[in-house]
C-alpha cells in the first residue's frame, strides 16, 4: 500500500509510515555501511557495477541489492551501455543528488574526528566557481557559496588515491 504524507512529497510504503521522524526514514533508504559506500562512488563518479563493487570491497549480491533499492527509492537510474551482454551504468537522480549536502557532512566529521593529525585530507575539493579550496564545510570557506557537486572539481590525495588504486588491482586479480 503507499501513502502520501503531504500534497508534494513522493508515495511511501506504509511500511516505512511507523515514524514521522526525518532521520528515521531517511535512514530507512541510506542507513547502511554499503549504501552509504555505494553512494560514494556515485559521488565520485564512478558508474560501472564492477567499479563500485572494487571500490566498495562489497560482495556483487551486496552491491546489486543496494543499487535496486537506491534505484526502487528514487536515488539512481540505470541507463544501458551495452546490449549483449546487457549492462548498465547507474546515475544519480536529482534525489539521489540531493544527497550531496549529507556525503560532504560525513566527509568533514570523518576528516574531522575519525583521521590522526597526521593524514592528508583525502579529497582535496576546488570549487569551481571561485577556484578555492572551499574547506570541509557545506559552504565556501572563500567566497560562502554553497557548495554543489557540479560547482566542485575532485582531486585525491596520494595516499587515498593509491587506496584505490589497490582496491582496483585486487579487484580486477581476483578470481571471479
Amino acid at each position: 500500500m503507499m501513502i502520501k504524507m503531504e500534497k508534494n512529497a513522493p508515495p511511501v510504503s506504509s511500511e516505512a509510515q511507523d515514524t514521522v521522524c526525518p532521520i528515521a526514514l531517511a535512514q530507512k533508504i541510506i542507513g547502511d555501511r554499503w549504501t552509504v559506500l555505494v553512494l560514494r562512488e556515485l559521488f565520485l563518479r564512478s558508474h560501472r557495477f564492477e567499479e563500485i563493487q572494487a571500490q566498495t570491497q562489497a560482495t556483487p549480491q551486496m552491491v546489486a541489492s543496494r543499487l535496486k533499492k537506491l534505484e526502487s527509492d528514487g536515488l539512481i537510474e540505470r541507463r544501458p551501455y551495452n546490449e549483449k551482454p546487457l549492462r548498465h551504468e547507474y546515475y544519480l537522480t536529482e534525489k539521489g543528488t540531493a544527497l550531496h549536502p549529507v556525503l560532504l557532512a560525513l566527509r568533514a566529521w570523518g576528516e574531522t574526528w575519525c583521521k590522526s593529525k597526521k593524514q592528508e585530507v583525502a579529497i582535496q575539493y576546488k570549487h569551481i566557481p571561485c577556484g578555492k579550496n572551499p574547506g570541509l564545510g557545506p559552504t565556501c570557506q572563500e567566497c560562502g557559496g554553497v557548495l554543489r557537486r557540479e560547482d566542485l572539481s575532485a582531486k585525491l590525495s596520494k595516499s587515498f588515491d593509491a587506496e584505490r588504486q589497490g582496491r582496483t588491482s585486487a579487484f580486477k586479480c581476483s578470481p571471479s
